[in-house]
């Protein structure tokens, strides 16, 4: 059942663990336990690694579903859309490892070390994946 875009990001607001939906080569689905942080638009980022299967299938096929739903597992959201991709952290003060720290803050606060963050994320090959979200189904409740 299709439900409104600002009400279905609401909840997903309310999360911050989903599973991200992307297309094999093959078509079938990909699904990836993921954390994210969802921003005040219709946007949802997400930190992967380079070379990993939900990024080779986000390079070749953008569209992807993220599934969030509540521990008590009665509401769930699907959100729908296209995802871009950033370049891969090369450096510890290019603007992408800046965007990796900013996403933490956001999401967990004040890392102990910022510039062993910074070398973890550079030594991943870590990527922001943005997904613009076009689309919502699921169930709420009341």
């Amino acid at each position: 059942m299709g439900i409104d875009l600002d009400r279905a990001l609401t909840f997903v607001r309310q999360h911050d663990r989903g599973v991200l939906v992307t297309l094999k080569r093959d078509g079938r689905p990909q699904l990836s336990n993921i954390i994210y942080l969802a921003g005040e638009d219709h946007t949802v980022r997400i930190s992967v690694t380079d070379g990993r299967a939900k990024t080779k299938n986000l390079h070749r096929d953008p569209r992807a579903s993220l599934h969030v739903t509540t521990e008590d597992f009665y509401a769930y959201v699907v959100l729908e859309g296209t995802v871009t991709l950033s370049d891969v952290t090369e450096v510890v003060d290019d603007p992408v490892t800046d965007e990796l720290v900013e996403m933490y803050r956001a999401a967990r606060g004040e890392h102990p070390d910022w510039d062993e963050f910074r070398q973890t994320m550079v030594a991943e090959r870590r990527v922001v994946a943005t997904m613009a979200a076009t689309g919502a189904y699921g169930m709420l409740g009341a």
